[in-house]
């Protein structure tokens, strides 16, 4: 037997159709402003989740710590989020886009204030708890790249967008890489040591307590008008037709999402596990070299935001998001073989050359999952979606950070490595079965059709759409 929609739902659906085709679809010059905002502060979160995996022997040397309490730092941030997901989804559906950047962006600066207490050796804690607010700022940052693309920006800029959203946090992890080295050298008095770590914790707070300022007076909900036809029929939906709860369980219905969610797990968990254990790695080979094991942290984030602003525009062009995404997941297994056979030839250069080409691909692939997820789920949130990729990448990252250390402290970091090849082999295979239903450019095109036939030949709204 077939069930038939209630006629009053079937009543709500058609009004928010039809209100979406006469909405007025136009661009905010505000919407380069929000996302640039918003890069910068989670570029200020991700340089403090790696600013002590990038110096991890000077910090185990100023707390007196294992190398697995100074690891456990930056992996707080992926088992904070796990459980903070959905609370902080629920959030973003229900107060919107600017409660969840204020949330983010003060914590964000709380968390570094807390920090700038833990400059003596016996106060490790303090710098833990420190660490876990900014971990929580994380959870209103990492889901955001995907909705605020989808908010402001036009249906054929919306992956540059999000690449360029997603961009702030991987430049982040490049300055955590880099800058720490810098300003915090490998000294034996613990008393110039401190003073060192309190330039880098004043700095911080400094920049954070800035940007939640600017986030206050700038950031604003949504622009006046939708900027796409897909936005302006997400907006139109009664609020009464949508339940958080439903939307999860539809999701997790979604066979070719559930099988995007493991495979961008797998390649972001590889990502954090190899952004935690850099040092650790670099330093058993080449001794002494702190400041370049930055630098190729740097060159690996760098490279990547390269690859993914390339990707993006490449996707707004061609809208080939099942065969981007496959080709950049091979390329990133050949990248971290090629990385893991070469850092141990003695040639640093080389590890310069291979840890680039593993990055452009790695890293580039980041903002790919975000916008072919919320292409295959359209029109569920966003957030949402987001939400659940990132909820993959931190348990996959807990497991592998500590999976490959142990494997690094007992049979050597090419065994760590090749640890890492043989997941992101299985997430080469898994993302070959992902099929590409493009719910959302559909949704474009079906408005589309809708604004030019003939009844509604008269509305200027196609013709001003396309200007833009």
């Amino acid at each position: 037997m077939v069930q038939q929609e209630p006629a009053g739902a079937l009543g709500l659906a058609a009004a928010g159709e039809a209100a979406a085709a006469k909405a007025e679809v136009r661009l905010s010059r505000r919407r380069w402003a929000i996302v640039l905002l918003f890069s910068s502060y989670s570029l200020c979160n991700a340089f403090q989740w790696i600013q002590y995996s990038s110096i991890s022997n000077v910090f185990m040397r100023f707390y007196d710590v294992r190398a697995f309490a100074i690891d456990w730092l930056s992996m707080c941030y992926m088992l904070t989020y796990i459980p903070l997901l959905f609370p902080v989804a629920w959030l973003l559906d229900k107060r919107g886009l600017r409660f969840i950047a204020l949330a983010g962006s003060a914590l964000n600066a709380l968390g570094a204030w807390v920090k700038l207490g833990s400059l003596k050796p016996y106060l490790f804690p303090v710098t833990i708890l420190g660490q876990v607010i900014c971990s929580l700022a994380q959870v209103f940052i990492l889901g955001m790249p995907s909705c605020i693309a989808s908010v402001w920006f036009g249906s054929h800029e919306v992956s540059t967008a999000c690449s360029i959203a997603v961009f702030g946090n991987q430049l982040g992890i490049a300055v955590g890489f880099l800058v720490p080295p810098v300003l915090v050298p490998n000294v034996e008095d613990v008393e110039k040591l401190a003073h060192h770590i309190s330039i880098m914790f004043f700095m911080t707070a400094g920049v954070a307590t800035a940007l939640f300022i600017l986030v206050v007076i700038v950031f604003k909900e949504k622009p006046p008008h939708p900027p796409s036809r897909a936005q302006a029929l997400a907006q139109s939906r009664p609020s009464a037709e949508y339940s958080y709860v439903q939307s999860i369980r539809r999701l997790l219905r979604n066979v070719n999402f559930l099988l995007l969610m493991i495979t961008y797990g797998l390649n972001a968990g590889c990502f954090y596990s190899l952004s935690t254990l850099l040092n650790r790695m670099v330093i058993h080979h080449y001794p002494g070299e702190e400041v370049n094991a930055g630098r190729i942290g740097l060159t690996i984030i760098l490279s990547g935001m390269v690859g993914a602003l390339i990707s993006g525009i490449w996707l707004d062009r061609t809208k080939t998001y099942k065969q981007t995404t496959l080709v950049v997941y091979i390329m990133s297994l050949l990248g971290m073989i090629a990385y893991t056979f070469t850092l141990s030839l003695g040639h640093l250069w080389v590890v310069f050359v291979t840890a680039g080409m593993l990055g452009f691909f790695m890293t580039g692939y980041l903002p790919l999952g975000f916008e072919f997820a919320v292409e295959l789920t359209y029109p569920e949130s966003e957030g949402t979606s987001s939400g659940l990729l990132n909820v993959s990448a931190q348990i996959f990252g807990i497991a592998f950070t500590i999976g490959q250390g142990q494997i690094m402290d007992h049979f050597g970091t090419k065994a760590g490595n090749l640890f890492l090849c043989s997941f992101l082999f299985l997430g080469t295979v898994m993302t070959a079965f992902i099929k590409a239903h493009l719910r959302r450019q559909q949704a474009n095109l079906d408005n589309e059709q809708t604004k030019v036939m003939p009844d509604a030949c008269t509305d200027p709204i196609v013709l001003e759409e396309s200007k833009l």
